[in-house]
């Protein structure tokens, strides 16, 4: 009978009840979006529907001024002609200063010949540096002409499914306009809220079962990661947010749903 007491005990400590809270599933991001540069739409490769990955184009903006610009400055960039230019004066003004100063140590010519031909080599030098300069200035110019190009393509910032589609080819786009509302489905976003009775019973990491409504249903594993420090005084309770993981985007956002919790039973 020693035994009895501690293992009642025991069973008392870890006794746990389920409590089921309503829920709402949303998705984890929704994203509206637009042009960073105004203009005319040329084309939107995508469709309401449509799964896109981090990176994929979504629409593209006319672009006919930027890409000419581009290739002008292509041209600039790898154009070595001035800078060949600039080097063979170079050589042949160190050619001819070592001529001189050859002459001048014979006696032949005069010192002053030889500052004057050691005068142009400096300023060759100068003209060569100039234009290594300007080959650096230009691959700048290039760079730049090519970031403004690149905003003329609008990517998706991360992975998900295209909700909705607001404007089509032809259409005017500025910062205000959105082309395409992007969701992330993965993970899902559960929120709930429970009563301040609960207060530190969950935690961030706290797992819990979610029991989606028709016509999805089934019961999935979802993990606690935001838990408000703010009460809402009207109802009595606080807000949690839960992830509930979705790789393959089987599960709809944009549903009501009961999480359910295995909470500690005050003895």
């Amino acid at each position: 009978m020693r035994f009895v007491l501690p293992v009642l005990a025991l069973l008392a400590t870890s006794a746990a009840a389920e409590e089921s809270f309503d829920c709402v599933v949303d998705p984890s991001a929704t994203l509206k979006l637009g042009g960073p540069v105004s203009g005319l739409l040329s084309e939107v490769l995508v469709e309401r529907g449509d799964f896109v990955a981090a990176g994929q184009e979504l629409a593209l903006i006319e672009s006919g001024i930027d890409a000419a610009t581009v290739e002008l400055d292509v041209l600039r960039a790898e154009s070595t002609a001035q800078l060949n230019s600039a080097q063979t004066k170079l050589n042949l003004a160190q050619s001819r200063l070592a001529r001189t100063q050859a002459l001048a140590e014979r006696g032949v010519v005069t010192n002053e010949q030889v500052e004057l031909q050691s005068a142009e080599v400096q300023v060759a030098e100068r003209e060569r540096d100039l234009e290594v300069q300007r080959r650096r200035l230009a691959a700048l110019e290039l760079d730049r002409s090519r970031a403004q190009l690149a905003r003329r393509t609008i990517r998706a910032p991360i992975s998900g499914y295209i909700a909705a589609r607001g404007l089509s080819a032809g259409e005017y786009v500025d910062q205000n306009a959105a082309i395409v509302t992007l969701v992330a489905l993965d993970p899902l976003r559960v929120e709930t809220f429970l009563p301040v009775s609960l207060w530190q019973k969950v935690w961030p990491g706290t797992v819990a079962h979610v029991s989606l409504d028709e016509p999805v249903t089934g019961m999935h594993l979802a993990t606690v990661t935001v838990v408000d420090r703010v009460f809402d005084a009207a109802s009595g309770t606080f807000g949690i947010r839960l992830d509930l993981l979705n790789p393959d985007g089987a599960l709809p956002a944009g549903q009501r749903c009961t999480v359910a919790f295995d909470l500690p039973v005050d003895q």
